[in-house]
């Protein structure tokens, strides 16, 4: 009896001098809430991808408290959170700019012939590690890194061995764009409108580049020869658009001879079917 009294009053102490060490601690430590940045993370879509320029909702919320960010920097979320991020501020709300990612290449298992068999880590990242799959060293591995990364079902693997964007659901949120190793994705705003070029391939040595993918860039030059609008340059072995001249007249898509170049707004954002 005496030795489970004595146990009894040591844990009473012990649990006293314990509570009274956290209540002093947690006052000279103590971290005061902002309710200001609690309201606005609550009005943000909690998707954390970063595309705002942030590490996370938390600390895009923290920026706009402090008036070190804007109210419209989140694509995810689109005009209806910068709205409601505005009005938790005082301010009105800017224009957001909704942007989706393009997929610059269409170097599929027909199009861009294997090296080899493959028999490495099925991941592109790992792919890239020991110098690709394909004959041509820029295209998509096909792996899906992508697909796996993204978290609004924007994005699926076709039958043709290369990843296909639901446009209809991609936020623009650059997840597939950081995690693609050969950096194919393009970050466009929906309601561009013009010619792109669906290929990643900027080798400046032209001889053989058809034999390594029969949809890539030959750097030919045609689509700048027959543009009326001298809106393309190749100067960076790709096809470069000077969205500002070009007025989907399709004179480069025409003339383009591996068919590399399309219209944003008419083969790009064509319906699925």
């Amino acid at each position: 009896m005496i030795l489970i009294a004595i146990t009894a009053i040591f844990a009473t102490i012990l649990a006293f001098v314990l509570g009274s060490s956290l209540g002093f601690f947690g006052k000279i430590f103590h971290v005061p809430v902002d309710l200001k940045v609690e309201e606005l993370t609550a009005a943000m879509p909690g998707a954390n991808c970063g595309a705002c320029g942030f590490a996370g909702c938390g600390n895009y919320a923290e920026a706009i408290a402090k008036g070190n960010a804007e109210t419209n920097a989140c694509p995810v979320g689109g005009a209806k959170v910068a709205a409601q991020l505005a009005e938790l501020m005082g301010k009105s709300g800017g224009a957001v700019i909704e942007t989706v990612s393009v997929l610059a290449c269409q170097g599929s298992h027909t199009a861009a012939p294997l090296k080899g068999t493959y028999t490495g880590l099925e991941t592109c990242r790992g792919a890239k590690l020991v110098g690709g799959t394909k004959l041509c060293a820029w295209g998509c591995f096909g792996f899906g890194d992508c697909v796996k990364v993204c978290t609004f079902d924007a994005l699926e693997m076709g039958s043709d061995g290369l990843p296909k964007v639901i446009y209809a659901n991609c936020t623009g949120c650059n997840k597939c764009i950081k995690e693609c190793p050969q950096d194919l994705f393009r970050k466009i705003d929906k309601k561009q409108k013009g010619a792109m070029v669906l290929c990643g391939n900027k080798n400046p040595v032209k001889q053989g580049l058809i034999k390594t993918c029969k949809a890539a860039c030959i750097k030919c030059g045609a689509c700048v020869k027959n543009c009326p609008q001298n809106c393309i340059n190749l100067d960076t072995q790709i096809p470069v658009v000077d969205y500002s001249k070009c007025n989907s007249c399709g004179a480069c898509v025409e003339k383009c001879p591996t068919k590399t170049l399309k219209i944003i707004e008419r083969d790009v954002f064509k319906p699925r079917g």
